[in-house]
């Protein structure tokens, strides 16, 4: 398998199972992440907390001057590996979910409903005006779009057939090489008479 298409690439299609093992992958590598983090704060001598996290907060927090204030060398690879784990494994995230809704044959688009949407709900919920009813309605149109993207990712079957982005992945290949003409037709030189013939090859026929 093309790993480099599989967990980076945005174009063609990847059926269940595969979707599974990259969120499997995922989840390993943050394990691997938040081992190298402590094993490099240990070892430059950290004293803080470590708290290692993955998303979105913590990509913002390279460009926020407030991360870089009273911040010692050895709390720095805390938010280095923070930042790069969390481009690389979002990264991944949404370009395995893209390829997991090409396979249903939906745009990648469906990513901001099924993603976006209940992420701004839950960082913004506390500006919204606190009327009941507006509470409620939101809420659960937010619940439905995540269960929605959950069972649509996780759970049903890909487009039996071609689609408009791409084969489908769990369709037998045709691993019988290419027909050349060439290898299956010989000329036949005459010594005299007639000019020579084409005929099939023995074993071909």
């Amino acid at each position: 398998m093309d790993y480099a298409w599989y967990l980076f690439s945005f174009r063609g299609r990847i059926n269940r199972a595969r979707y599974w093992q990259a969120i499997l992958i995922v989840f390993c590598w943050m394990i691997f992440l938040g081992a190298l983090t402590v094993g490099a704060v240990v070892l430059l001598g950290g004293t803080r907390p470590i708290k290692l996290g993955v998303g979105s907060e913590e990509i913002l927090k390279l460009f926020d001057p407030a991360s870089y204030r009273s911040l010692r060398l050895a709390d720095v690879p805390v938010l280095l590996f923070e930042t790069a784990g969390s481009v690389l494994l979002l990264w991944v995230f949404f370009a395995t979910s893209v390829k997991r809704l090409h396979d249903r044959d939906k745009s990648g688009w469906w990513t901001i409903p099924f993603f976006a949407l209940p992420y701004l709900y839950n960082h913004f919920a506390a500006w919204l005006p606190d009327v009941f009813v507006l509470d409620l309605l939101l809420a659960l149109s937010i619940f439905a779009f995540c269960m929605w993207g959950f069972v649509e990712l996780y759970f049903l079957k890909g487009s039996r057939k071609t689609n408009r982005f791409g084969p489908d992945p769990l369709a037998p290949r045709d691993m019988r090489p290419r027909w050349d003409q060439q290898s299956e037709i010989e000329m036949v030189p005459q010594k005299a008479g007639p000019p020579p013939v084409w005929r099939v090859k023995p074993g071909y026929e």
